[in-house]
């Protein structure tokens, strides 16, 4: 019996001291997981695309003398039609700002006529072949999606010509006329180093004089062409370099 009472003491000796041994104890710490920042999304790097849209060209005719003076208005005519090309630039980030040049390419398809005020019965036809663009650009980066201004030459493959009865009287040999150009576009990530565009640019062409001779060599006349070009189009890019980058 005095064993049995001695054993029932030590046990609720034991469990009384159990509370106090834990109370002594440090404090569990637990470790978190870093927690992971979305990727930022670096524009640098080389690019290399294609690109196609949708142009109007304002052309405006003036007859004029040997001397270059102007005998008098001839018309004005829109063309317009479709372009297809590509086009290639680096491009460098600094925090949310971008920098780069660009060099574009394309094949153009723009048509327009208008009736000769000065030689009535003939009509006036202006197409656009070609157009090249070389510029630097600017932006504002907005992680995946990019803001962009863009500045600088352009040069454009022109050509004329005098038409009666539906046939060629008389045309000019192709004129590249050089000239400036500003466009803004709004560019987007859909995929790692893939990304499309939507742009707009529009084209300063300088003034040119113009001689139209027939197809025996004659002249027929000289008319000083003039005017701009607007030009929408849709350009998917793939680039080289500037890897996404995560951030803890």
């Amino acid at each position: 019996m005095k064993r049995l009472v001695l054993g029932v003491l030590a046990l609720f000796a034991m469990s009384a001291a159990v509370p106090a041994v834990a109370a002594d104890l440090p404090a569990q710490t637990y470790s978190k997981a870093p927690v992971l920042i979305p990727a930022l999304y670096d524009w640098s790097g080389f690019y290399l695309g294609l690109n196609g849209g949708w142009g109007t060209e304002n052309r405006c005719w003036d007859s004029i003398n040997t001397s270059g003076a102007i005998i008098g208005a001839d018309g004005c005519h829109n063309t317009s039609g479709g372009f297809a090309g590509g086009q290639l630039g680096y491009r460098f980030q600094s925090g949310p700002w971008v920098w780069g040049l660009d060099l574009q390419g394309d094949w153009a398809d723009l048509k327009g006529s208008s009736a000769s005020i000065v030689n009535p019965g003939f009509v006036n036809r202006s197409r656009m072949d070609a157009f090249g663009l070389f510029t630097g650009q600017i932006g504002y980066a907005f992680n995946t999606a990019l803001l962009y201004f863009k500045g600088g030459g352009a040069i454009v493959a022109d050509r004329n010509d005098i038409i009666a009865n539906g046939v060629v009287v008389a045309s000019a040999p192709g004129d590249n006329r050089w000239g400036g150009t500003v466009g803004l576009g709004a560019e987007f990530s859909f995929a790692p180093n893939w990304s499309a565009a939507v742009e707009w640019d529009h084209l300063f062409i300088a003034n040119n004089n113009t001689l139209f001779t027939t197809a025996a060599g004659t002249t027929f006349s000289t008319d000083r062409v003039r005017g701009d070009a607007d030009m929408v189009s849709v350009r998917v890019n793939y680039r080289w370099g500037g890897p996404v980058v995560p951030k803890y």
